[in-house]
């Protein structure tokens, strides 16, 4: 499949998804988030991928979304081929198969990141970013709201009152400033970024997809519910992972 808003590639199990609109800074559009998804699933779906990276072209990651397609949005106009903005699947859909994706999702956050060029790579499971990029929630600069599940990701990764002062200030942090408050897991030089997050895919490629896929499942679990259920949880799924990986080897040592 081609694209115009994206490009894809795919290197020793690793596919990265490149957000290909430089010109504009990498400014969201339906269509960038039309292709984005198509391109995901296929990816989530397709058992030669072992991780998925995510980054954008030249010198932002996403510089939020497109502003003439934003004004046309909100003058009641449809300027895309595909769904309105706001009804597309990239934003009401992608954020949930994203957490639940079997396989690691890691964003290389190579530039700047402001709204929803922020809040699309929150669902991710590691996000790298350059130490200069400026990061921020700056909706209410634009009368909107945080979306992509954001309000539920944000406060669970910085705390409450760190998630209130970004974003009800709605300014832009910087890179390291955010690995230092647990917005991003790390911070390093920009032209390092891509190379960084793919050494780590690397690392979690080593790894039996299948236990990454349990493992994934039960920190979410255990995120979200008490210490007892996430015990009683960890004894269920290992028992699965068992089975499942015991089917896995019998499977492979038929064919």
């Amino acid at each position: 499949m081609s694209y115009s808003n994206i490009l894809l590639d795919v290197e020793d199990g690793l596919a990265t998804i490149t957000l290909n609109r430089p010109d504009k800074l990498n400014a969201y559009t339906t269509e960038m988030g039309e292709e984005f998804t198509a391109a995901f699933r296929a990816l989530e779906r397709d058992a030669k991928i072992r991780a998925i990276i995510m980054t954008g072209a030249g010198r932002a990651f996403c510089a939020g979304a497109d502003l003439e397609h934003l004004a046309a949005h909100a003058a009641g106009k449809n300027v895309s081929k595909g769904p309105r903005l706001g009804e597309e699947d990239f934003l009401r859909k992608l954020p949930l198969e994203m957490r639940a994706a079997r396989k690691p999702v890691l964003a290389a956050i190579n530039g700047h990141a402001v709204g929803v060029g922020m809040t699309m790579a929150m669902p991710c499971d590691v996000r790298i970013a350059a130490e200069d990029a400026k990061l921020g929630f700056v909706f209410g600069r634009l009368g909107i709201l945080p979306g992509l599940g954001s309000t539920h990701l944000l406060p669970q990764l910085v705390g409450m009152a760190r998630a209130q002062e970004l974003v009800l200030t709605a300014k832009k942090i910087l890179g390291s400033e955010a690995a230092a408050i647990g917005l991003v897991n790390r911070a390093v030089p920009a032209d390092q970024v891509l190379a960084t997050t793919k050494a780590m895919a690397k690392e979690m490629a080593e790894i039996d997809p299948i236990v990454l896929a349990y493992a994934k499942k039960a920190l979410q679990f255990g995120a979200a519910n008490s210490m007892a259920q996430a015990m009683k949880n960890e004894q269920s799924e290992s028992a699965l992972l068992k089975a499942d990986r015991d089917a896995a080897k019998a499977a492979a040592a038929k064919g």
